[in-house]
């Protein structure tokens, strides 16, 4: 059996490794955010934003026909690993269709059941764009309504996205929640601007230009549908969103933040949103 002296020398050892493993990620992700600001940082290109709308407006016009049926208000899940209290998470984006010119579109989309909550809570908590900052912390550092006409609203939220770089965005959306009845219900929520934040919390913070961004998040939508069902609330939220294409010989750095992003905030979302209803 090792001596104390020398499990305390291992111990230390892969301490030291840990703390040299967070230096070269933190050295890394500075290297790998200089070499994307010098491969073509720019806005979003008209022909990707253009097949983003496009791609949008089909996925819109399915969540209508499927609102309306009432036998499929929500997309088909497993039923009986919902109720186990599992979240069933779904790569949407197709094969063929996700590569626009320059970019890149994600779709995923996650559902989970509640028990015990009721279609006006969810409501409830959603409306309330106040308490985004504690319900969604870390990742929502501030939201605030501009203008609210009854189920329209216009919202701004500066966010946080980590996954080894730091990306801070100041962001607006157009919300609008509609109601079928007591038991179903929907909201939508469209980006109208997202700007990259420089420097946080420092006095050089500023928004960079459209052409001095890093194109990590262009576009944003997401999705909520719910209905009350068996004692509980189901709820389902779809994200598509528009991020800029991966450069030539950086995949291997870049791709774990470009890929992963849509789905962990998705997932983070979808969770945070079913602890603040079984409070």
């Amino acid at each position: 059996m090792p001596s104390m002296a020398a499990r305390g020398r291992v111990l230390l050892m892969k301490r030291r490794n840990e703390r040299d493993f967070r230096r070269f990620a933190v050295i890394g992700g500075l290297m790998i955010f200089s070499a994307i600001s010098a491969r073509a940082a720019a806005e979003a290109p008209a022909a990707a934003v253009t097949g983003f709308n496009t791609y949008v407006s089909k996925v819109e016009s399915r969540l209508t026909e499927q609102h309306l049926s009432r036998d499929g208000f929500l997309a088909a899940a497993d039923y009986a690993r919902l109720r186990q209290g599992e979240v069933i998470i779904e790569q949407l984006t197709p094969a063929t269709g996700a590569d626009l010119p320059g970019a890149q579109l994600h779709d995923w989309r996650g559902t989970a059941y509640v028990p015990g909550a009721k279609a006006v809570d969810f409501e409830r908590e959603m409306r309330d764009f106040n308490a985004y900052p504690q319900r969604y912390a870390p990742q929502v550092l501030m939201a605030r309504v501009l203008d609210q006409q009854g189920g329209q609203y216009q919202v701004t939220m500066r966010v946080r996205q980590k996954h080894i770089l730091t990306v801070v965005m100041d962001t607006a959306y157009d919300v609008t929640f509609g109601r079928l009845d007591a038991e179903h219900g929907y909201s939508l929520s469209r980006s109208t601007k997202i700007a990259e934040i420089d420097s946080t919390g420092t006095t050089h913070e500023h928004a960079l230009g459209p052409r001095e961004e890093h194109g990590f998040l262009w576009r944003l939508n997401t999705y909520w549908s719910y209905e009350e069902r068996d004692g509980g609330l189901e709820i389902q939220i779809e994200s598509v969103s528009l991020s800029r294409s991966i450069p030539t010989g950086l995949g291997w750095a870049i791709e774990p933040f470009i890929e992963s992003v849509p789905r962990e905030s998705l997932e983070f979302t979808l969770d945070a949103t079913c602890k603040a209803l079984k409070k």
